[in-house]
């Protein structure tokens, strides 16, 4: 033996030292080695046995049935990933959605529909993954005096599935539910245009009323909104303007109690020029906003 480049010499006192020391040492080593060598066999014998298909599907609707939504999810999941190429998998992959969405999990049932439309863009169930995203942004929306982001998201959710999928038989909802969301951003307007009208910001208001008569002509607050109009107008001393506001009023909505209110307000030679000029002028709301 050599230690850096010298012989070493071993007496026989050393070496009788030695013998009865190695075995001793070597013992924890081969039993080290044999631990290490026995997890490895483990290891590379170990082979993940995959939960039936049936069986993860079936559980998953078990827990849907239960209200355990995020079990539901886990086991929908679980299918998607244990037997990506069944024909389960993509099922499961819009019933996760959809048990994210009971949970009110809503950010992840959007994400979770828009990675489905996405990877599925001709599957039959393309029509119901959009109107379910489209349920996400509406059930959040909160009331006018808030952010409308969701309503916003919601309009442009249900838009995309009126105009892509007409016939489906979740378009009639979708316009219903449509239609209320419009409502409810032109009670946005009109709080803040009745907001800056009563500040006497009265431009301001006038902007905001006729956004709601423009943009919003559907929705229930358009009598109000031509009514505010008229008052603005009249506060500025703009008669012209306020007669030609109460008159398409009284055409569209003659019976409103929106009228009643913007009739008193007008003095008697308004009220004798509208009169004069019925049936010679454009009464609809669009004729509002063309030129003079």
């Amino acid at each position: 033996m050599n230690f850096n480049g010298f012989p070493l010499i071993l007496t026989g006192c050393v070496m009788k030292r030695l013998n009865k020391i190695l075995p001793i040492l070597c013992v924890p080593v081969l039993l080290a080695t044999a631990a290490c060598s026995s997890t490895g066999n483990k290891e590379d014998t170990k082979t993940e046995v995959d939960t039936p298909v049936e069986t993860l599907y079936t559980n998953a609707a078990a827990a849907m049935d239960a209200k355990n939504y995020r079990e539901a999810t886990r086991l929908f999941q679980e299918v998607e990933r244990q037997h990506p190429y069944s024909e389960w998998a993509v099922r499961a992959e819009l019933m996760a959605a959809y048990a994210q969405y009971e949970s009110m999990r809503y950010d992840e049932a959007i994400l979770s529909l828009d990675r489905f439309v996405e990877l599925h863009p001709g599957h039959k169930d393309i029509d119901y993954a959009l109107y379910l995203k489209s349920l996400c942004f509406y059930e959040q929306i909160s009331d006018v005096a808030r952010d409308q982001y969701m309503t916003d998201e919601a309009l442009k959710a249900f838009d995309t599935l009126i105009r892509r999928f007409p016939d489906s038989r979740y378009t009639r909802d979708a316009i219903l539910k449509r239609d209320l969301t419009l409502d409810h951003l032109a009670g946005k307007e009109m709080e803040i245009g009745r907001y800056y009208l009563t500040r006497g910001e009265i431009n301001a208001s006038i902007n905001r009323f006729r956004v709601v008569v423009r943009d919003y002509q559907t929705t229930t607050h358009v009598p109000e909104a031509l009514h505010r109009l008229v008052e603005a107008y009249i506060t500025l001393g703009l008669t012209d303007e306020a007669t030609r506001v109460a008159a398409v009023l009284g055409y569209n909505y003659p019976g409103s109690s929106w009228y009643e209110d913007t009739y008193e307000l007008l003095d008697p030679a308004m009220r004798q020029k509208i009169m004069d000029e019925r049936g010679f002028v454009d009464r609809t709301v669009d004729s509002l906003f063309k030129p003079n």
